[in-house]
């Protein structure tokens, strides 16, 4: 009886190691700390910290620009998806889009649409506001911190 208890321990233990049971679910997402580099039009980088907080939702804190801008100087709001569209041994792939939406100066909005590979995000950008200068459109690349 104890061989076999001894057994079925460790063939639990080879289906958790099989399966990936000691990796964090949180690879399934794209929650945690990014800063971004965007290019064209405007050259503009910030961090942000994402949550996915479901399936598919995603917000930002922690929003900094560390280029100078007049389009977001404090404040804001980012809400955004992310579309898993598979999972191999812990590498995450899928379609992401984020929306910024400016605090103080109100009415600038910067959107981010591009895909995940990884711990890297790249795709295009756009920016429509109301303050002078703050429009545009580029690439972008997000790299997990």
């Amino acid at each position: 009886m104890r061989q076999f208890g001894i057994a079925m321990v460790m063939a639990a233990g080879l289906i958790l190691a099989a399966c990936g049971g000691g990796s964090s679910s949180s690879s399934n997402t794209v929650s945690g700390n990014w800063t971004a580099t965007l290019t064209g039009t405007q050259d503009l980088t910030f961090t942000t910290s994402l949550s996915q907080s479901n399936s598919t939702a995603v917000t930002g804190t922690n929003l900094s620009f560390t280029t100078s801008t007049p389009c977001f100087t404090s404040g804001g709001t980012q809400t955004g998806s992310f579309v898993l569209s598979g999972n191999f041994n812990g590498n995450i792939t899928g379609s992401f889009q984020l929306t910024i939406t400016s605090g103080t100066p109100p009415g600038n909005t910067l959107v981010l649409n591009g895909s995940v590979n990884n711990n890297t995000i790249t795709g295009t950008w756009t920016l429509s506001g109301v303050t002078s200068g703050c429009t545009g459109s580029g690439n972008f690349t997000l790299n997990r911190m």
